[in-house]
């Protein structure tokens, strides 16, 4: 549904082109220093604006409507709105009856009876992870580690071999009117060993969930990885060493039998391209009953992945936030 955690709960709430979207959170530790300026570091990361993202430029500042008084979290539960303003909803009148390919305009459509409000993708449209990303916020500071994620490949380009930064990579993807997707890395401070339950609540089992939730992800792995499966036992076992040194290896990711072994968490998640582009496409239309092309208007990011990093940092936050209140 649009909640998760079981102590330390997140609900998001709003459509893409409604008044506004937002999040409540519940089981929040109280006492934690909180107030607007908290949240606009991390908001202005997922900002767009940047090349490779959309030209849609909100506001975006965060209105918190109850859980704090007097500068700190007062424990009972805390609802943070972000207004929205600089919208276009004819862009999408026609998804009704022609849904775009990759978008959940048709599984919406069917899963809701036709109720669903379709403009800028309604309830489904990446715009919601903003509230994601100020729960993220507060999970930081609930879960007292550092969460560091960070972009590695862009349409298939490694950070390495790419000495401008993926502008050209960018470059050619608009010139094409198409898209492309990207890949990000998480690591995460020492952990202490553990958190988590084995089988279906282990560690890789919820960061898995949560970060399945940010619209547009495909995939996920952690420490060797999908490598681990072309390795021998002995070049991916990690050995035990001093518990006060750093981590000899880390293939394991820092997780043990869905419990964390006191290694930092790292893991990478694969973004798909963005659904909307230039490029004419194929697609059903309903009212007609036949085979049309679509050329989808609108503003749209080349590369959404390029604002996702601080969302993988949010969602892993909100996993080890609860983690921590449920320990």
């Amino acid at each position: 549904m649009n909640s998760f955690g079981r102590i330390f709960r997140v609900s998001i709430f709003g459509e893409s082109h409604g008044e506004a979207i937002g999040a409540v959170l519940d089981g929040v530790t109280p006492g934690i220093k909180l107030s607007q300026e908290d949240f606009m570091a991390d908001i202005a990361r997922r900002k767009s604006g940047a090349p490779g993202t959309t030209p849609r430029i909100e506001a975006d500042l965060p209105e918190i409507l109850s859980g704090v008084y007097e500068g700190f979290t007062t424990g009972a539960p805390l609802a943070v709105i972000f207004r929205n303003g600089n919208t276009r909803s004819a862009d999408y009148s026609q998804f009704k009856d022609v849904p775009r390919p990759g978008h959940a305009d048709r599984t919406a459509a069917v899963k809701w009876g036709g109720f669903n409000d379709p403009r800028g993708g309604g309830h489904f449209s990446g715009r919601l992870t903003l509230p994601i990303v100020a729960a993220g916020v507060v999970a930081k500071k609930m879960a007292g580690v550092d969460i560091e994620a960070r972009l590695v490949e862009v349409g298939g380009v490694a950070a390495a071999d790419a000495p401008d930064g993926w502008k050209s990579v960018l470059e050619n993807a608009v010139r094409e009117h198409d898209s492309v997707g990207g890949i990000v890395e998480c690591r995460t401070g020492v952990l202490p060993a553990g958190l988590g339950e084995p089988f279906f609540d282990s560690v890789e089992s919820l960061i898995s969930h949560a970060i399945f939730a940010i619209p547009g992800v495909r995939g996920i792995e952690f420490g060797d990885g999908f490598k681990a499966a072309r390795m021998k036992g002995s070049e991916h076992n990690d050995p035990f060493g001093n518990p006060a040194a750093a981590a000899l290896k880390n293939g394991s990711g820092g997780v043990n039998g869905g419990i964390t072994n006191g290694a930092p968490l790292v893991f990478r998640v694969a973004f798909k391209p963005t659904s909307s582009i230039g490029k004419a496409q194929q697609t059903w239309d309903f009212a007609a009953g036949g085979m049309t092309q679509l050329t989808v208007p609108g503003r749209h990011d080349t590369c959404f992945a390029l604002r996702t990093p601080v969302i993988v940092e949010a969602m892993t936050a909100i996993v080890l936030a609860d983690l921590v209140r449920c320990a």
